[in-house]
């Protein structure tokens, strides 16, 4: 009797387990490297996992939604369909690192059935050569129609206690210092790494943010993120230390929500990139190949920009946004501004803003950006107002039609500046307005803002409904032919393949932090191996007087690099809207520097990624848009380090006029950062390169196809 109990258990065990096995799905990237495999367990939940070049990168992880006020999209499936296909292209980016991208996967669609709830429900993976993405797609049924998300619940089982370099969860910011640590350390850390901001909303001691790096200890590289975000709620990560389990942790509403969808409807795509290469992370173009084609028939008017600006010597404290020190209260419309004492400190004057135009004219930059040139910055911060800026408006010391007449006639545009203050509602029914304005005076790019606390009050700053609202704002800036570049809105997730008007965000700590107590050295190391995964960043590089001598015995800062960092971050931080962010002043003393910011280019027909390590070294190499012309970076941490490579990217046969701009012997990035030496030679794709870079130090080199003159006058690489 015993015996039999024994064999009907393992009959019942056994039943299970090929009932399991029948209902497991898998496929391979193209190149077989990667595999990814799907099933349905004995509680009906869909499980997945990947392995790359036989290890496993995610072990069995759970996949499902949980509902409000409805029964979940966690359990009870069975496996009803299964599709797979394969998809090859070739496409052009408008602008991008490369002229040409190949979209290559293999895709499985499988379509879960809830027999309890009569509901399908189905998700899609696509595996390619660098990574996997999925997404959860709900077709139209009368029983999964209108439905509230209360948290998404999609799991990413690390192998182990892998190091991670992340940024603490937050609704409303991105503009922390990263932290390198072990996946077990981080509930320890958190609280330091939580710096303050104007607007921080944290969740829980070990969530963090994609684009989330890691490496194992076993050497892979593993990258998790989201691509195409629209209509959905930002994601987070939140960390299972004891499990290493990362599970997904959406952004809610003001009433606490996650989502709120209508069928026919789908998630964004969950990414994981992974090799044991980290140049393939940064080299990858799977976020933005699991975003649409382009949906703008013409595009000849959006271009990429090299840009000086009014706006680091607010940041350092020298000049201010407001006009006058009079008012603690401003009401558009009402408050006259004739009739207030001038502050004598504002940086967006007549003078002043014609000496940018001068230099960019002289130097062959694009652009020149104003800030605080419109009424209301008086007490436009901290005080939840909602009628805070009318967009329209100049400072008595501002006269538009003037300041764009005389960019015109130099060649130059004026780069137009829309701080919200976080007030959506009052952004939004100034739009039209706003960007027809900018249409009549000659502006093509905005620079808009969303510093402090949302209105509507409560909502958070990436929150599906204002996702919706950064995209509104793209496509209506569209109809006017205007380029964005948003800053603290939510962090790129390939958007700007669909809408290459979204030439740039900031989402991210930037220059900016390096007058208000600096970044950490490795920040730049980091910053392509997360924040730049989704899209390319607004940096604002290129800061010369890095301990802000001009300042004077004002309080001040100091930038935590070298001068020669400053003019790699042209080429290792990606692109297509690029600052001369420093004051004329001061590239007027070092102008044999300068000469690189004025040589290198902003759109590339291909990009090379030569060394890396995150949090430690990159080096990167990319050719000119339309030329034979290279441009290369190099950075480092906090440790001095030298860069060996060899310039076999460039055309055989050829010879090329290369400029390096390297730290001096002596220079280190606290004493003495603006030490620095340049060399020229002729080189060709057989040179090999050796350069030192000092700590937190970099170098940058320009390697220009050589004229007959140049080949007799200059002499060869030594």
């Amino acid at each position: 009797m015993k015996n039999m109990k024994v064999i009907k258990l393992f009959c019942l065990l056994l039943f299970l387990f090929v009932g399991n096995w029948a209902m497991a799905e898998s496929i391979t990237s193209p190149n077989g490297q990667l595999q990814l495999n799907f099933s349905v367990n004995a509680q009906g939940e869909p499980i997945y996992e990947l392995s790359y070049k036989g290890k496993a990168v995610i072990k069995p992880s759970k996949l499902g939604l949980e509902l409000k006020d409805a029964p979940g999209l966690m359990n009870g499936f069975t496996l009803a369909d299964t599709k797979t296909s394969t998809f090859d292209e070739t496409w052009e980016p408008v602008w991008g690192e490369v002229k040409q991208i190949r979209n290559h996967y293999n895709e499985m669609a499988v379509t879960l059935n809830q027999k309890a709830q009569d509901r399908n429900m189905i998700i899609r993976f696509r595996l390619f050569d660098d990574g996997l993405g999925f997404r959860y797609e709900f077709p139209l049924s009368k029983n999964l129609n209108y439905f509230v998300i209360k948290e998404e619940h999609t799991q990413f089982a690390m192998t182990g206690d892998h190091t991670a370099f992340w940024i603490p969860g937050d609704y409303d910011t991105q503009e922390y210092d990263y932290t390198e640590s072990k996946l077990s350390e981080i509930r320890g850390l958190m609280d330091g790494a939580i710096t303050p901001n104007s607007s921080q909303t944290t969740f829980s001691p070990t969530g963090v943010q994609t684009s989330l790096q890691m490496k194992t200890a076993d050497g892979l590289y593993i990258n998790l993120h989201e691509a195409a975000l629209i209509d959905y709620s930002c994601m987070h990560l939140n960390l299972d230390d004891k499990n290493f389990v990362f599970e997904s942790w959406l952004t809610p509403d003001a009433k606490g929500d996650k989502g709120y969808m209508q069928a026919p409807c789908k998630s964004p795509w969950r990414t994981v990139m992974v090799s044991d290469d980290a140049r393939d992370i940064l080299a990858s173009k799977l976020t933005l190949n699991l975003n649409e084609p382009c949906a703008y028939k013409d595009v000849s008017w959006i271009k990429p920009v090299k840009y000086v600006g009014v706006w680091w010597e607010m940041i350092a404290g020298k000049s201010t946004w407001a006009y006058t020190d009079d008012l603690p209260s401003v009401k558009l419309g009402e408050t006259d501004y004739t009739k207030t004492k001038p502050n004598g400190k504002h940086g967006a004057t007549n003078e002043n803003v014609k000496r940018y135009i001068d230099f960019a004219a002289e130097h062959g930059l694009d652009q020149v950006l104003v800030e605080g040139w419109n009424e209301g910055w008086e007490d436009w911060f901290g005080h939840s107002k909602d009628y805070v800026f009318d967009f329209v408006t100049p400072y008595p010391d501002f006269d538009v039609k003037m300041l764009n007449d005389y960019a015109k006639s130099k060649g130059v545009k004026l780069m137009m500046h829309h701080e919200t203050s976080a007030s959506v509602r009052n952004y939004e029914r100034h739009m039209d307005k706003a960007y027809q304005f900018m249409v009549d005076n000659g502006y093509n790019a905005v620079k808009s803002g969303y510093v402090g606390n949302m209105i509507p009050r409560g909502e958070h700053h990436y929150g599906q409904w204002m996702n919706n609202h950064y995209l509104y704002a793209i496509t209506k800036a569209a109809d006017y032919k205007i380029c964005v570049n948003a800053h603290e809105a939510v962090r790129p997730t390939g958007l700007c393949r669909t809408y290459p008007n979204l030439i740039g965000n900031e989402s991210a700590r930037g220059t900016e932090y390096e007058a208000f107590g600096g970044s950490k050295p490795f920040h730049t190391t980091l910053l392509p191996f997360n924040r730049l995964i989704g899209g390319p960043m607004d940096y604002t590089p290129g800061i010369f007087d890095t301990k802000l001598e001009f300042m004077g015995d004002k309080p001040h800062g100091q930038v935590q690099t070298t001068l020669c960092k400053q003019l790699a971050l042209y080429v290792t931080l990606y692109s297509p809207l690029q600052m001369a962010a420093d004051l004329v002043e001061n590239y007027e003393k070092h102008m044999d520097a300068f000469q690189f910011i004025k040589d290198v280019a902003v759109d590339w027909d291909d990009s090379k990624y030569l060394e890396a390590e995150p949090g430690d070294y990159i080096t990167a190499a990319r050719k000119a848009k339309g030329t034979n012309n290279w441009f290369v970076g190099g950075i480092t941490d906090e440790n001095a380090r030298t860069s060996n490579f060899t310039l076999d990217f460039l055309e055989p046969g050829k010879q090329y006029v290369a400029t390096l701009y390297a730290d001096g012997k002596d220079a280190d990035y606290k004493e003495n950062p603006t030490s620095y030496q340049i060399k020229k030679g002729i080189v060709t794709n057989k040179t090999k390169m050796s350069v030192k870079l000092a700590r937190s130090g970099g170098f940058a080199l320009s390697l220009i196809e050589a004229t007959p003159a140049d080949k007799k006058a200059v002499k060869k690489w030594r």
